[in-house]
C-alpha cells in the first residue's frame, strides 16, 4: 500500500512551527505535547517528526533511528511524568488510532498517552 502523507494535518503545522504546542519532551526525531482535547487528566501525544501516517508505514518505512528515537520518547515521557505503573506511578493506557476504522482523526502517526483515572474498557468485552 502507498501511504499518502497530507503535510497540511495540524501535527505537521505542530512542527513546523505554524501552531503552537504545550511541548513535554522533543528529541532529534520525536515531539511530545500536550493534547488540546484532552480525555484523561493527562493526556500527551508523541509524535515522529517524518511524514508517517500510522504505526505499520513507521516501522517499515523509518529509519532505525528514528524507530528507536520514537520508542525511547514514549518512555521518556512516561518516566518523565511519573507514570510508569507500581510503586512509581499509577499506570497509563497508550493508544494508536489507524485509518477509518481505527478512528483515526489526524493522518500523521501520533501515540496517545492516557492516565490520571481509571479509564475503563478500551473496547468491552463479549
Amino acid at each position: 500500500m502507498a501511504y499518502q502523507y497530507d503535510d497540511q494535518n495540524i501535527f505537521a503545522k505542530v512542527l513546523r512551527g505554524e501552531i503552537p504546542c504545550d511541548k513535554v519532551l522533543e528529541t532529534e526525531h520525536s515531539l511530545a505535547f500536550r493534547d488540546i482535547r484532552p480525555q484523561a487528566p493527562t493526556h500527551v501525544l508523541v509524535i515522529p517528526k517524518g511524514a508517517y501516517v500510522t504505526y505499520d508505514h513507521f516501522v517499515q518505512a523509518a529509519s532505525d533511528a528514528e524507530i528507536l528515537d520514537f520508542n525511547r520518547a514514549v518512555g521518556q515521557v512516561c518516566a518523565q511524568l511519573s507514570l510508569q505503573p507500581g510503586a512509581d506511578g499509577p499506570g497509563y493506557r497508550a493508544i494508536m488510532n489507524a485509518g477509518e476504522h481505527g478512528m483515526q482523526e489526524v493522518p500523521h502517526l501520533h501515540i496517545h498517552i492516557l492516565s490520571g483515572r481509571p479509564l475503563g474498557y478500551l473496547v468491552m468485552p463479549q
